[in-house]
Formats: structure tokens, sequence, C-alpha cells
């Protein structure tokens, strides 16, 4: 039950993430940059505020995915994802003819990635037991 409990929430995390970086941009014109970058549009409030509050998520899965993962973390995380996506390619799964078929595949790694980061510390608690924690100074030391 835990275990399911577990891969729900990482899903959950995903879906964040998959909203967070596929609203952002896209290769269709149902995203944040084509909406405020359309020659169409006038800047107004709503875009500011979308905007906003897209840079505060992005702040938020960044920061965690790099304060949980790191540079390395990252690094074997886009090595391992950028080898499955060569796999699917060699066997046949998956064709990347095109740009756009290119640029949905890196923004799906990406938010693959950030999701894992997010959870990350969750993950590596269950496996091995250790509990991450940021270290705060209290100027006490």
């Amino acid at each position: 039950m835990a275990a399911s409990s577990s891969l729900g929430n990482v899903v959950g995390r995903w879906i964040f993430a998959a909203a967070l970086v596929f609203g952002t941009y896209n290769p269709t014109q149902y995203s944040y940059i084509s909406w405020a970058f359309d020659s169409e549009t006038t800047m107004g409030p709503v875009i500011a505020i979308v905007g906003i509050v897209l840079l505060i998520g992005w702040i938020v899965f960044l920061r965690a995915t790099f304060l949980s993962l790191g540079w390395l973390g990252i690094s074997l995380g886009a090595a391992l994802l950028g080898c499955l996506v060569w796999l699917l390619v060699d066997i046949g799964w998956l064709s990347l003819e095109g740009e756009s078929a290119m640029t949905w595949v890196i923004l799906l790694v990406l938010s693959l990635l950030l999701a894992f980061g997010l959870s990350w510390s969750h993950i590596r608690r269950r496996l091995t037991g250790q509990v991450d924690v940021d270290h705060i100074e209290d100027g006490r030391g």
C-alpha cells in the first residue's frame, strides 16, 4: 500500500511538472510563450499574473531539483533518459522525424527530470531510510 502511495505521489509531481513545462512552451499555439508573444496579444495584467505564477513554479521546481539531485544527479538523470530515448528510437518504438517530435521528447524528458528532482528525497528515504534535511544556519554556532 505504501509503495503505490509513493508511486502515486511521484506521478502527481510529474503531472504538475508536465503542466509547468508544457504550459510554458510547446510546439503548438497552446502555451504561455505562444500566447504572450503573439503579435495580436497586448500585455496586460492577466498575462503578467500567469507569467509570474509560471516563474514561481519554475523556481520551486528548479530549486528542489538542484537541492535534491545536484549537478551530478541531474547530469546522470539526463544521460539515463537520453539513452532511454535513444533505445526507443533504435528499436523503432519512437520516431524523431521533424523538429516538433524532438521538441516534444525534450520537453517530456525535462518534465521527468523535474518530477524526479522534486521526488528524489522521498524516493531516497524509502530506499535507504536516510532523510535529507536542508542545513539552516541559526547564527548560534
